[in-house]
């Protein structure tokens, strides 16, 4: 890969270009390590999952990813799971 300039805001943030989004396998809520080694920085993706990984693994990319929250998703399972084992 090239090298590629960013610009760093006022915030303090950056934003991560397309090509490298694209060979991390980067979307949004993936989460990123930086790491300092001899005077050098490096970033690379957490070995951490998002919801948009685990559908994209079960899926794949033809897909549609939903979008709802960590709360949604928590309140789904626990309905799932009262259903299932309300006979129990």
């Amino acid at each position: 890969m090239l090298p590629i300039q960013t610009k760093l805001t006022s915030q303090g943030q950056v934003s991560v270009p397309a090509a490298v989004r694209s060979f991390l396998s980067l979307t949004p809520g993936s989460v990123l390590v930086w790491k300092e080694e001899a005077g050098r920085i490096s970033v690379e993706r957490a070995v951490r999952h998002n919801t948009a990984d685990v559908h994209q693994a079960l899926f794949g990319d033809a897909a549609e990813v939903p979008t709802k929250t960590a709360a949604e998703l928590k309140q789904g399972i626990r309905q799932r799971m009262q259903r299932r084992y309300a006979g129990h």
